[in-house]
């Protein structure tokens, strides 16, 4: 079994419902365990400004998918909860989006997927809720925690757990 970390953020909809039944989607089509997941955040928008804020978290996994199939799968769930990646705007508005952070300790460069991913440690709104889960995992030679603490973090919000 594979140790797989994964972003989840979203803007549209009820996001935190959105979340709570994704990662069911996830561990049922993956045929995954959840080790963790974090705290949902509320997150400036990046990249593209004028939109909502976003909500943010991650989990860990464990499953015996390959990188690719779990890819195709994440990709047909995000598209189950009203994801049209075809045609949406960079950086946008998003019901659901989900990355694959690390594979184990795995590095993969295809056109469909890289691993680590090529931006987790430039996005504080993927490593404050990464760092809850596992600060001390060797991600591509650095840390969450380390990481972290070289993004800024203002305007990350921590949520109460939902009731």
């Amino acid at each position: 079994m594979a140790s797989v970390l994964i972003a989840l953020g979203g803007n549209v909809g009820d996001v935190r419902a959105t979340f709570k039944s994704a990662i069911s989607h996830i561990c049922g089509a993956t045929q995954a365990v959840l080790v963790a997941r974090s705290s949902d955040y509320r997150t400036p928008p990046w990249g593209e400004e004028d939109q909502p804020p976003f909500i943010n978290a991650c989990i860990e996994i464990e499953t015996s998918l390959d990188p690719m199939a779990l890819l195709f799968t994440l990709h047909r769930i995000e598209k189950k909860f009203g994801r049209d990646r075809a045609n949406e705007k960079r950086w946008g508005p998003r019901t659901l989006d989900l990355d694959i952070l690390a594979y184990d300790n795995g590095t993969i460069h295809t056109p469909e997927l890289t691993l680590p991913h090529p931006r987790l440690f430039e996005r504080a709104f993927v490593l404050v809720p990464l760092a809850e889960i596992a600060p001390n995992r060797d991600i591509g030679g650095r840390t969450p925690h380390q990481a972290l603490a070289g993004v800024p973090t203002q305007g990350i919000e921590r949520l109460g757990d939902l009731a």
